[in-house]
């Protein structure tokens, strides 16, 4: 039962965000950066397939500049066997789909029975990624999955997904593509042998010319989007408490400033 996990570094979620002055960008120097937290639960879905089926192997495939190897030997910690690496400036500046486009390129050559990908990454909250990738691939897919039931053969899955107000349930054959969900699994910690041991596994170097791919379908000259401009959000403005005798008039001075003074009614 071989997986692959595709895995994003983000900057920590306690990161202060600067913008650039001209606001072309987020300013990331000095920053701390983590494994995207929903291709975690990805990462250990892995390998909670691996200690079932044994016989088993999990693979990290990463795109971003040299400092994903940092979250690249976190995942291996974790108890992943192996990564590929794909750093190349040529692959930078690209959207959901040159991402996509360039991990599935990669991946045709790999043998898999499933991939994980996080539902979104919680940078650009693109949400389009593992959706995209197998579209390039050519295989199902199920997003927000929270439960994964791989039978016994290994032909198909069962998986739940969020839907509003409920889940769903889904069969799919294998190979697929699977979107992770809070709520899937709780990730486990990397050990201190599992530390020393990702020193030693492998992680493939892959830049964008064994890719194969035209030079104008990666990184920012094929992108589909791109950013006009960053920007801070407003800071936010003292709260007004809404006073009154009894709930039925607090309710309507409360309806009276929305209306009036922010204009919401």
């Amino acid at each position: 039962m071989n997986s692959i996990v595709c895995l994003k570094q983000v900057p920590d979620t306690e990161a202060q965000i600067r913008v650039k002055p001209d606001g072309s960008d987020v300013l990331l120097q000095d920053v701390k950066f983590i494994i995207n937290p929903y291709d975690e639960y990805g990462v250990e879905e892995a390998l909670k397939l691996k200690e079932k089926f044994g016989q088993s192997t999990v693979t990290i495939v990463c795109l971003g500049p040299e400092r994903c190897i940092e979250s690249i030997r976190t995942a291996l910690a974790m108890g992943a066997d192996k990564a590929v690496h794909l750093d190349d400036p040529a692959l930078d500046g690209g959207d959901a789909f040159t991402t996509a486009r360039a991990l599935a390129e990669q991946i045709k050559g790999m043998e898999y029975d499933i991939i994980f990908c996080g539902k979104q990454a919680i940078d650009d909250d693109a949400a389009q990624v593992g959706v995209a990738l197998a579209e390039y691939l050519n295989i199902p897919h199920a997003n927000l999955v929270i439960k994964v039931e791989v039978s016994a053969d290994k032909k198909k899955v069962t998986v739940n997904r969020q839907i509003v107000g409920g889940e769903e349930v889904l069969e799919l054959p294998l190979p697929c593509v699977l979107t992770a969900q809070k709520g899937l699994n709780e990730p486990r910690y990397a050990s201190l042998p599992g530390i020393m041991k990702a020193k030693k596994k492998e992680v493939k170097p892959v830049k964008a010319a064994d890719l194969k791919l035209d030079a104008a379908r990666i990184g920012a000259a094929g992108a589909k989007s791109k950013v006009l401009k960053c920007y801070s959000p407003p800071p936010r403005t003292a709260a007004q408490i809404v006073a009154g005798e009894s709930p039925e008039e607090k309710a309507a001075k409360l309806a009276k400033l929305l209306r009036e003074e922010a204009k919401a009614i």
